[in-house]
């Protein structure tokens, strides 16, 4: 029986870990608590065709439209065909889904052409979905090892044997496997304002990096129009806009209604854009208006949002609240095929840590558990039978099939010789200047800085030890390689803004990739 090392513990990895006990011998070692992630923190649902007023063939074109032409359209195939199945399996595995009528409840949000959108306990799915699929795995044959943290892959004749982990005693373990599949999710402490947990550090795309395999679209960072604009960035889930509820500036102007038809269920990207440049010409903030629904609705529908807006000391029923776009999920990562295979033998990646190709160059609303769900189930299959699945890449086009290498990205122009006073290297500036120069807006010069910048940090900074140094190391590697990929794509499409380039100026639509031995 083959051994399967899964490393993180949201959907994609507990469906993997699942599934694939079935048949392997597998391990699962994630970074916290089992089942703390990016899933258990997801509001607004997950996304499929469950209805027959709806079809594939609408969920395929909402999610090639929000892609900005980038989606790899077989792999959106994949993703809306299967996803009913995925469904289904989520409801075996204990996941009880809201109903109204005596069918699923059907949620609507941005850029969707249809209600399509599956909730649970209101706004709460995600932590629904965790808590179910974590029993599962812990009533399988999987061997557990929580708060064990990734340090790097191992690699033997180029081929992923394992990978070297530390224990909450901040004992080393070398763990050997003969497949080992990435389901770390995302990176949002790349930044300073973020729906994120702490444990979002980009650990396992950073290994991969480490390790030589191609990452892929790195520079499309997508960012959640509405999260308090307190500390902490609390989402509030696209849903309660998929109900009514507006945006307005402080002189209570409504103003999407002039920025795009959609208004605010515009693409998240278009509607992200608009409320900072709302928030910079007022010099206030921006508030979303949910005082329609009253009280009582809101705590029904949306119960845990209710709860933190009002701990926060906020009366949304009565009085619009704050709001502040934040970094929220991460489009590109390690480039795979559709099976989750990576360029490198042995190693898979599903979820927010793999860049399949679906999402383009921006994340349609709700596909993101999908994706995890769908992709992890096709990686346990391919696990079944490596020899039968064909060379890589194998069922669509991938990213790294025009891959070139760090050193291939044009060098820097007219930006000088290197940073002039940077600031010490840190987290905390990592994440203002990408913030800065590698957020919602960007421009050739303020990119090509920030590049130099954090290449001097990375010559300078000594080897980690910590699990926290160990973070401040992905972060920082990963800061490298996403300004060089923004530095390299000088057209704005979805959420990849460049000021000096305008809109409408993209050409071919190809995938920004590049394998990292130069870093």
């Amino acid at each position: 029986m083959a051994r399967v090392l899964v490393i993180g513990s949201g959907i994609a990895g507990l469906v993997a870990a699942a599934e694939a006990a079935r048949t392997h011998d597998v391990v699962l070692a994630t970074k916290g608590d089992l089942g703390l992630s990016n899933t258990r923190y997801a509001q607004g649902g997950i996304a499929a065709v469950m209805f027959a007023e709806d079809d594939v063939a609408a969920h395929i074109a909402d999610t090639l439209t929000a892609g900005a032409g980038l989606c790899d359209p077989e792999a959106v195939r994949v993703l809306c065909t299967e996803g009913p199945a995925r469904i289904r399996d989520l409801v075996a595995a204990g996941v009880e889904f809201d109903m109204a009528g005596g069918r699923f409840a059907q949620g609507l949000e941005a850029a969707h052409s249809f209600p399509r959108v599956l909730h649970a306990g209101g706004d709460a799915t995600g932590a629904r979905i965790e808590a179910a699929l974590t029993a599962q795995v812990r009533a399988s044959a999987v061997a557990i090892h929580e708060n064990t943290f990734l340090t790097d892959l191992v690699v033997a004749d180029g081929r992923v044997v394992g990978a070297s982990l530390l224990d909450g005693a901040g004992h080393v373990l070398e763990v050997r496997a003969d497949a080992v599949v990435l389901a770390t999710g995302g990176a949002g402490q790349l930044y300073p304002y973020t729906s994120n947990p702490a444990v979002a550090t980009g650990d396992g795309a950073a290994a991969a990096a480490r390790a030589g395999a191609a990452l892929a679209d790195l520079e499309f960072y997508q960012f959640h129009p509405t999260t308090l604009a307190l500390p902490g960035n609390f989402l509030v889930s696209e849903a309660v806009r998929g109900e009514g509820a507006v945006l307005r500036d402080a002189d209570g102007e409504r103003f999407m209604l002039a920025v795009h038809p959609d208004a605010e269920l515009a693409p998240r990207d278009v509607v992200a854009r608009a409320v900072a440049d709302r928030m910079a010409a007022t010099g206030a903030p921006v508030y979303l208006d949910a005082t329609a629904f009253g009280a009582d609705a809101l705590a029904h529908r949306f119960p845990s949002i209710d709860a933190a807006v009002r701990a926060a000391g906020l009366d949304w029923a009565r009085t619009p609240v704050p709001i502040t776009p934040a970094a929220h999920y991460w489009m590109g990562g390690v480039a795979t095929d559709l099976l989750g295979r990576t360029s490198l033998p042995g190693l898979y990646a599903v979820g927010e840590v793999a860049r399949t190709g679906v999402h383009g160059a921006n994340r349609l609303a709700s596909n993101s558990l999908l994706e995890g769900a769908v992709f992890a189930h096709r990686a346990v299959r391919a696990l079944a039978n490596p020899d039968a699945a064909g060379p890589w890449p194998a069922g669509g086009s991938v990213a790294a099939s025009a891959t070139g290498s760090l050193r291939a990205v044009p060098a820097p122009r007219g930006a000088g010789d290197g940073p002039s006073e940077a600031a010490p290297f840190s987290r905390a500036a990592v994440q203002d200047l990408m913030w800065d120069a590698v957020g919602l807006r960007r421009h050739g010069v303020g990119l090509a800085r920030a590049a130099q910048t954090f290449d001097a940090w990375a010559a300078s900074t000594p080897a980690p030890h910590s699990p926290a140094e160990h973070e401040d190391a992905n972060l920082l590697l990963l800061a490298r390689l996403t300004a060089r990929a923004a530095l390299a794509r000088t057209e704005s499409v979805g959420a990849h803004f460049r000021t000096d380039e305008p809109l409408g100026t993209r050409s071919a639509a190809q995938p920004t990739a590049m394998a990292v031995g130069a870093c």
